[in-house]
């Protein structure tokens, strides 16, 4: 693509602002030029060859753009009887250098704004600017609108027209149908041809051009003819440059695509920069790998961003309210799926008090993606996984985890996700339970699946997530073997098992007293903690004592006495549970430790108890909430339905609606 600037005109009307040198070289702020301001555009906007058509002043004009040192190749043509004809004339000139390429044509006095250039540069066929939203003008330039597309360009048209400006984008078939015109034109011997608009040829055309009308509306788009432009024009230009443009960005490794947007955004005006905070970007994407502390930095020192700011929701209305943005810029794939709610709320604002919203092409650039992938894969990576749940708590103060039982459901954990309240919310860790592990093996839980098995389900889980694991030790076996089981444990990357003070052959929680359980004694179970903490080689992995005193109705007081031996052997948790519906024993329990202690984490099972929101839990002093079974209890129904469904129908299209479609499956799936 190659830019053609028109630059061969006297431009008589500005006075004595014209008389050492052409107009294109009139200063429109303490910075700029007309010209340089259109070359940097051209050189942003990643062209390389520009066509430059002079006349008067032509050797001050070559020095000017010279002197800018731009990364740009002009090839200056100079209208020999620059005084004695119209543009049209100049664009002859030049044409051996305008063939068989797609060109940016516009005239050497006319401003306009980035996005009004990066809109014309970026259509994908022919296009003029236009605007619906001004007056039409006496004596300039209006387009003929058929259809969207632009039928003729002249200054005598008023019906079916729109105010017009010569910038275009003319792709090759229809600029060289234009430029064939315009080569008749001049060398047809009458010298009337060589003075009119170059327009006038595309008239002659018809609309064969095919260029779609630009509707720009009430964007900078100007020709400066005289001194009161000039002044109109410098206002508009102060006041564009005083405009403030928003971004969010939750990335922690920026790449070309994020690059490529900012410098995009730059151009619309000072650019503030909200970085997500660790809790929301975890809480809709990922993890970060790097802390929002240090994603600040980095952005901070990008050149051209102007200001950057915490923003500690997915929703970005707290930081339109207060910074009241002029434009937000966001990629356009938020337009559908679960940011949509976000996007429609950002419009919403916008249109409150005037702001606009600017969406660019949002890039699936393979490099891109890779990275990605490279990212989540350094998540999976046992030391970084460890860590993650305290990391999580620390950040968050509750944390959630659903169980899981096999990749597939593994996957469900990872990557389902609502917009809730402005925000988004995921489950942030998973327990791989004895009992979903035992019921998916078809076999009782009665520590019967042995541990060798349960780690090959720990390994297919681990394979395709990234989440943490905390992981249900039942009573850890003997203490011997559970020094074992902690090492293989943390090793695996799993950030926490959960033994419970029981003996014997294990029997469920829940079935209380109706069944003989036998609890351990506070001084062996303690001696098991101590020796689990002693075999494990890091501070991230974490043992968490689950007392049975409720269930078994032992009383409260045990309760306490048991989590407070336990922490003081070493606990890194306690997990208190019960089999009541209310929870009132589990609210007691949670009020007395946290008289003594403050800090050590509680864990819940809120199988039984299952009406208390996590709001009120976090407020009460729960830091984990495990739902335990959900997705085992669920799906064995819906097998159970669609088999039964089958049977009774003697074929499958009855069961059509009640299952996924293995393509929905599918894209749960990691395709390596």
């Amino acid at each position: 693509m190659k830019a053609l600037i028109l630059n061969s005109g006297l431009g008589t009307r500005m006075g004595v602002l014209t008389s050492e040198h052409p107009k294109c070289m009139t200063e429109i702020s303490s910075r700029e030029t007309i010209l340089s301001r259109q070359l940097k555009q051209i050189a942003d906007a990643g062209i390389t060859e520009v066509i430059m058509t002079t006349g008067a002043f032509d050797s001050v004009l070559v020095n000017y753009c010279n002197s800018l040192d731009l990364p740009l190749h002009i090839t200056f043509v100079k209208n020999p009887v620059y005084d004695k004809t119209n543009y049209i004339y100049s664009i002859y000139c030049a044409r051996e250098y305008l063939k068989d390429d797609d060109v940016i044509l516009m005239h050497g006095d006319l401003v306009f704004e980035n996005e009004v250039f990066d809109k014309v540069v970026s259509s994908e066929t022919s296009c003029m600017t236009v605007s619906s939203t001004l007056d039409l003008p006496e004596k300039d330039f209006k387009a003929v609108i058929k259809d969207g597309k632009v039928q003729k360009v002249g200054i005598e048209f008023f019906n079916d027209a729109m105010a017009a400006q010569p910038l275009y984008k003319l792709k090759k078939e229809d600029w060289d149908k234009w430029l064939d015109e315009i080569i008749a034109f001049c060398e047809s011997g009458d010298e009337a041809k060589r003075k009119c608009y170059a327009e006038n040829a595309l008239n002659e055309l018809d609309g064969a051009c095919n260029i779609a009308a630009l509707d720009v509306r009430e964007m900078l788009c100007s020709e400066i003819d005289d001194p009161d432009d000039l002044a109109v024009v410098s206002s508009r230009l102060k006041e564009i440059s005083s405009r403030t443009v928003y971004m969010t960005f939750s990335t922690d490794i920026i790449h070309g695509g994020h690059i490529a947007m900012i410098k995009k955004a730059q151009r619309l005006g000072r650019l503030i920069v909200g970085v997500l905070s660790d809790e929301v970007v975890s809480g809709y994407k990922r993890y970060p790998l790097v802390p929002a502390s240090e994603r600040k930095v980095m952005f901070e020192n990008i050149a051209g961003v102007y200001r950057v700011v915490d923003q500690n929701t997915l929703s970005y209305r707290e930081n339109l309210e207060k910074y009241k943005p002029d434009i937000v810029v966001h990629g356009d794939d938020w337009v559908s799926g679960f940011q949509k709610p976000v996007r429609d709320e950002v419009a919403s604002i916008l249109a409150s008090y005037g702001g606009k919203l600017v969406e660019y092409p949002y890039s699936n650039d393979s490099k891109y993606k890779a990275i990605e992938d490279r990212t989540r894969a350094e998540l999976s990576l046992p030391d970084v996984r460890r860590s993650r749940l305290k990391k999580t708590l620390e950040m968050k103060g509750l944390v959630t985890a659903l169980e899981a039982h096999s990749g597939i459901t593994g996957l469900i954990v990872e990557k389902t996700a609502v917009y809730q309240n402005g925000g988004t919310k995921q489950f942030d860790a998973m327990w791989v339970s004895s009992l979903c592990d035992s019921t998916a093996k078809g076999k009782p839980d009665i520590e019967l699946v042995d541990m060798t098995s349960r780690f090959r389900t720990i390994d297919d889980i681990m394979e395709v997530t990234t989440k943490p694991i905390i992981f249900d030790g039942d009573t850890g076996g003997l203490t011997e073997h559970f020094v074992y089981t902690v090492r293989s444990l943390e090793r695996m990357g799993v950030s926490m098992v959960i033994i419970e003070d029981k003996t014997g052959l294990k029997k469920n929680s829940l079935f209380g007293t109706e069944v003989r359980q036998t609890q351990d004694s506070i001084e062996n179970f303690c001696e098991k903690i101590r020796a689990g903490k002693k075999a494990q080689k890091t501070a991230d992995f974490m043992i968490c004592a689950r007392i049975e005193s409720l269930i078994l109705e032992r009383g409260m007081d045990d309760a306490l006495e048991r989590a407070f031996a336990f922490v003081g052997a070493g606990a890194d948790a306690i997990m208190i549970h019960s089999r009541r519906k209310e929870p009132d024993e589990i609210f007691e329990f949670i009020e007395k430790f946290r008289e003594k202690d403050k800090t050590t984490p509680v864990v819940l099972v809120p199988t039984s108890f299952n009406t208390v929101y996590e709001e009120e839990f976090k407020e009460r002093g729960a830091n984990i909430i495990i739902y335990a079974n959900q997705l085992t209890r669920t799906g064995f129904p819906a097998m159970q339905d669609a088999a039964r469904t089958i049977l009774e129908n003697h074929r499958a299209k009855e069961c059509d609606d009640k299952c996924m479609s293995i393509k929905d499956i599918i894209t749960l799936i990691p395709e390596e």
